[in-house]
């Protein structure tokens, strides 16, 4: 099964489309499996910073809801004068975790179920030329459908990981998942280098080793750096990281200087720590 797909349109500077389509019914499923396997006590512990598990799993419900458009019984409204969109997202979060506080494990089991398989039906058949929601991680405002939702997919992938973390699993690095969350989040190179000056046609390169390798090729331009130029000679940097560092890193799991210790770095260290600095999430 094939999960790239090839625009009508061509590429872009956020480089060749990513069709993470298919990826949400299995995604679900595993989250479902993940959640029926909890024991009462591991609802209550800590998953990420300020929240436990039974709250990502509300959060988690939550976004089902909001991308299928209905409130689920929670009230999101529109940001308030002054507020960022990232201050307005953050805070709707918890109003929503807030609110769920007293659901129990098997109500947002069922609600998860519900919810999750009508939003993979949706995908499913979505149109991935179509522009969509706005990635600001990646710079991208419309962005194209197909960049929207992979974004979405590599969401719930992670908090699936970190319910596994909070309960002393590992990290499910199974492809092809994996290895298409990852393609998503170097989607963020060339905005996270957009300040970074080099001469046109400077190729900066990351490559990931282990369960989910992979290699992205970012190219200076007059228009800014680009993941559309092919790869040609040898780059002026490359950074090597591992598939566990990398996507800690991409979701601040781990923070740059923890990853460059972790790394090899090949030419100009500044391009790969640049490089480093890459964030794939609202943060």
């Amino acid at each position: 099964m094939s999960f790239r797909f090839r625009s009508a349109s061509g590429t872009s500077w956020l480089g060749d489309p990513i069709d993470a389509r298919p990826l949400f019914a299995p995604e679900l499923g595993a989250l479902l499996d993940t959640l029926r396997g909890l024991r009462p006590a591991d609802w209550g512990r800590t998953a990420v910073p300020r929240w436990t598990v039974h709250d990502l799993a509300a959060h988690i419900l939550g976004d089902y809801y909001g991308r299928l458009g209905s409130t689920g019984g929670g009230h999101r409204g529109a940001p308030a004068p002054g507020e960022t969109l990232e201050a307005f997202i953050h805070r709707t979060n918890q109003e929503w975790v807030d609110l769920h506080a007293d659901d129990s494990p098997a109500s947002l089991i069922d609600a998860l179920e519900s919810a999750g398989t009508q939003l993979a039906g949706r995908f499913a058949t979505a149109d991935l030329d179509a522009p969509a929601l706005g990635v600001s991680w990646a710079g991208a405002g419309p962005a194209p459908a197909w960049l929207d939702i992979a974004r979405e997919f590599t969401e719930y992938w992670t908090h699936r990981q970190q319910i596994r973390h909070a309960v002393g699993r590992d990290t499910d690095l199974r492809t092809p998942a994996a290895a298409v969350v990852l393609d998503t989040f170097m989607r963020a190179l060339p905005h996270t280098l957009r300040r970074t000056t080099a001469p046109a046609g400077t190729q900066m390169r990351v490559t990931v080793a282990g369960t989910a390798e992979g290699t992205w090729t970012v190219t200076a331009t007059e228009h800014g750096w680009s993941l559309a130029v092919p790869p040609s000679g040898r780059p002026a940097a490359t950074l090597a990281l591992d598939t566990e560092t990398a996507w800690r890193l991409c979701t601040r799991g781990a923070d740059p200087a923890a990853a460059l210790a972790r790394a090899r770095i090949e030419g100009e260290r500044r391009l790969a720590e640049a490089a480093c600095r890459i964030v794939s999430i609202v943060y």
